[in-house]
């Protein structure tokens, strides 16, 4: 038996229960995990809430990084020892162990420390593909992010500077734009304190923005459509004040735009796209081009605390949830 969150109802952080659950041996394209670092993401707050739909009750957590225990029969390419990270569709990492398909992992490199690899694998992966493959940056263009000192904000922000791109970010507090100036924002809007339309606007003299990278949602979603450019991408890839209200064609053929909804499961399709995607996040890790901030850490069983500093904006950059076996 190990200790794992369970989830029975969806809810606020409460519903996470802190229980026993058994392991038991992987089958035929299964590997067991020890977890090390959990990576704690938005997307954990929208299966909890019932936002995204899912089997109850169940484990959350798309994200660890772990050390191989058991390799099921007949699997190659895999080793007890490994060290490992999970990144993908597939719940169950708020575990001490747990069973996944290898067909889900990706080795880490020794030179990544496991608590940096699971606080930046999803999270970076969501980067990559945001200004590589749904939006493709360039050298002079000009992009907004929003929550640009969150975990993803944070990756959005070095990744489109180091592509040449002006890269304008919004923040709630004054305490989070030392951080987003230091992870490349040129320009940074403290959207309680004015109103980022309006700031855009000064920005970029009235020509608007190529793109803009909004997880936010409802509170953010009419203002970005205003400031992009003819032309423009807005990428609604988050919701976390609320889910944006419908949107009429008539408001995208006003400025000939284009939106999108996209989601990382879509871009990793296969598993060839997983494993390019995870070494290029990797790639830039090491050699620093992209910088991690872990600025919290949980243990595991108080991943319930964990959920509710992160949906009251307590906190910025990556949070990582440590059990107590790692």
């Amino acid at each position: 038996m190990v200790k794992a969150i369970r989830v029975y109802e969806n809810g606020g952080p409460e519903v996470l229960k802190w229980e026993d659950v058994e392991v038991g041996e992987p089958k035929e394209g299964e590997i067991r995990v020890r977890n090390k670092a959990v990576g704690l993401n938005f997307i954990d707050v929208y299966y909890r809430k019932g936002i995204y739909k899912t089997t109850l009750p169940y484990t959350p957590g798309h994200e660890a990084v772990g050390v191989v225990t058991a390799v099921g029969p007949r699997l190659t390419g895999w080793k007890v020892g490994d060290i490992v990270a999970i990144a993908g569709n597939w719940l169950s990492c708020y575990s001490e162990e747990h069973i996944i398909p290898a067909s889900s992992a990706v080795y880490v490199p020794p030179s990544i420390d496991p608590i940096v690899a699971a606080s930046v694998l999803i999270k970076g992966m969501t980067a990559q593909f945001l200004v590589r493959r749904c939006f493709k940056v360039e050298p002079g263009h000009t992009v907004l992010v929003h929550a640009a000192a969150g975990g993803v904000g944070s990756l959005l922000c070095q990744w489109a500077s180091s592509l040449g791109a002006t890269v304008i970010g919004t923040v709630s507090t004054e305490k989070k734009v030392a951080q987003a100036v230091e992870d490349g924002c040129h320009h940074v809007i403290i959207y309680t304190q004015e109103d980022f339309v309006t700031s855009v606007d000064k920005i970029t003299s009235g020509s608007g923005v190529n793109v803009v990278y909004d997880s936010v949602g409802k509170d953010t979603f009419q203002g970005s459509l205003a400031c992009l450019k003819p032309r423009g991408y807005m990428i609604s890839f988050g919701q976390s004040s609320g889910t944006p209200d419908p949107v009429p064609l008539s408001a995208l053929a006003a400025k000939s735009l284009f939106l999108t909804r996209p989601s990382l499961r879509w871009y990793n399709a296969t598993r060839d796209e997983l494993v390019e995607c995870a070494n290029e996040v990797f790639a830039k890790v090491e050699s620093g081009a992209l910088r991690v901030h872990v600025n919290h850490t949980y243990p595991l069983s108080h991943a319930a605390q964990a959920h509710a500093d992160l949906e009251a904006r307590k906190t910025s950059g990556s949070v990582v949830l440590i059990p107590d076996t790692a």
